[in-house]
């Protein structure tokens, strides 16, 4: 097996490369990575309804659509994350021949850890670590997350968790239900140094193993991928499942209501209620939106067109936007 210790943690690269090395690879393969602050949703998500879009927009959080299917994940520079490409797809779905040797490394540092449900790894009833798996062709990729030091604050503003997952659990809030290794630690260690732990321990399990570094060519190629696919709306938005949006926000001049339907990132049909004042109908607003994409900058763009306060009284641009991207209060949008 080949093993990469690989320290970018650009969030578009870090998913890019997942692709390119499972569709370059013909040998298994175990790599390291950590990201800056993001958020990466499973494929088969709709994006609008996994995030705290308030949150996440005030941030300059960035959204990463993943391969694999799976729930949303918060990550940060205290999240180390692990993956196995393997070329046997008879693996496939079986989340624990992956996870183990992240259960057995734990036990040397004293830490009772079990896998749990369908892809969780847990300390003391605790998760720690979500996992995810895809296939392409006779290849298998696992990646999974490993909690150390994460923000967990971040992580539970970041996400907008439905509450039946925490009432399936019996568990009142996210932070709750999660943990960070190091907290379990007899002996105090850095993320720097976990992850020497942890990928020293895997190279250790198999005498055959080797280590490999991209090339320059290899780091050429995912940046373009990275590029092209991973840092587009169109992927990370646009791919979502058609969605309808309901929403209420009050501003100064009093309570909006925006329903909407959504289809492949774009507004198919829009519609406002509320007890504002305008002395023009509003119905030409929601005429100039269907077809727009449900994102920021397309709809800065549309109604920066017109006098908002000529139909939704003591309200501007970005009150209007925040409402219909989900937002719950106005909130300063970049422009």
């Amino acid at each position: 097996m080949l093993l990469i210790n690989n320290d970018n943690t650009n969030p578009y690269f870090n998913f890019a490369l997942e692709e390119y090395l499972l569709k370059k690879t013909d040998k298994d393969l175990f790599r390291l990575w950590m990201c800056d602050p993001c958020v990466s949703v499973g494929k088969n998500q709709n994006t609008i309804s996994e995030i705290n879009s308030d949150y996440v927009r005030k941030n300059s959080i960035p959204i990463v659509r993943r391969q694999s299917g799976g729930g949303a994940v918060f990550h940060d520079l205290g999240n180390l994350n692990f993956t196995f490409i393997s070329c046997n797809n008879n693996s496939f779905s079986d989340f624990k021949r992956f996870t183990q040797p992240i259960i057995d490394l734990l036990k040397t540092l004293g830490i009772n850890a079990e896998f749990s449900g369908r892809n969780d790894l847990l300390i003391d009833g605790k998760k720690f670590s979500g996992n995810a798996q895809y296939n392409y062709k006779n290849k298998v990729i696992h990646h999974g997350t490993l909690l150390f030091s994460s923000q967990i604050s971040n992580l539970s503003n970041a996400l907008k968790v439905k509450p039946i997952k925490l009432e399936s659990k019996g568990i009142k809030s996210v932070k709750s239900r999660v943990t960070n290794i190091s907290e379990h630690l007899d002996k105090p260690m850095n993320i720097s140094e976990f992850r020497d732990l942890v990928m020293n321990y895997v190279f250790s399990l198999n005498s055959n193993n080797s280590y490999f570094n991209l090339t320059e060519k290899d780091i050429e190629n995912v940046n373009k991928l990275s590029k092209e696919k991973y840092s587009t709306w169109e992927w990370n938005f646009g791919n979502s499942p058609n969605y309808s949006l309901v929403n209420e926000l009050r501003y100064i001049g009093g309570t909006l209501e925006f329903h909407l339907n959504v289809s492949k990132g774009f507004i198919t049909d829009i519609k406002f209620f509320g007890d504002f004042f305008g002395k023009k109908d509003i119905s030409n607003v929601e005429d100039l939106l269907i077809g727009v994409k449900h994102e920021e900058e397309s709809l800065k763009e549309k109604l920066n067109n017109i006098n908002i306060d000529d139909y939704f009284l003591g309200s501007d641009v970005n009150v209007l936007v925040s409402g219909i991207l989900g937002a719950k209060q106005p909130i300063s949008l970049s422009n």
